[in-house]
């Protein structure tokens, strides 16, 4: 790869990169910032929203409210991208909805969707995991060594 770049470019192959940079769209950064925040914002304030929900109508302590806060949001998201809303917010909005828990429902959502002509078990089960799998993994992996961190830190701790 490193000695294609090294390499002489023709005349015609320079003509053309030229051509070609001339008309690439200009991207809007400062407008993809705008959108990606307000986007990730909406969602995060969604997500702080049904957390107040949960401990003020239904009894959980702030602690315990997380957990059915961010199943809900697990919900609406898949269910968005069952019926292709979340791409289109997606398209918009860019990098806005790749928030943790509502892009990696996403993820593992539209994978499933992919796949379902080829059956449930090879088609769904299969490959509905192949890009979410190695987050899992290494998701479990982080955790095992932050705990063993953890409980070095107590062991030291306690001699």
């Amino acid at each position: 790869m490193s000695s294609k770049k090294n390499k002489k470019l023709t005349l015609t192959q320079q003509e053309y990169q030229a051509f070609a940079k001339a008309r690439e769209p200009k991207r809007k950064v400062l407008r993809n910032i705008f959108r990606a925040f307000l986007v990730g914002g909406i969602i995060c304030t969604i997500g702080q929203g049904l957390q107040w929900l949960f401990i003020n109508y239904f009894d959980f302590t702030e602690t315990t409210a997380g957990n059915p806060a961010t199943a809900v949001l697990i919900i609406i998201s898949v269910l968005l991208t069952g019926l292709g809303v979340y791409d289109k917010i997606a398209q918009w909005a860019g990098g806005g909805t790749v928030i943790p828990v509502t892009g990696f429902a996403n993820t593992v959502a539209s994978a499933a969707i992919e796949h379902r002509s080829e059956g449930y078990v090879l088609g769904v089960g299969g490959n509905m995991f192949k890009l979410a799998g190695s987050v899992i993994a290494y998701g479990v992996f982080s955790a095992f060594i932050v705990a063993l961190i953890k409980i070095i830190i107590q062991w030291l701790g306690g001699m």
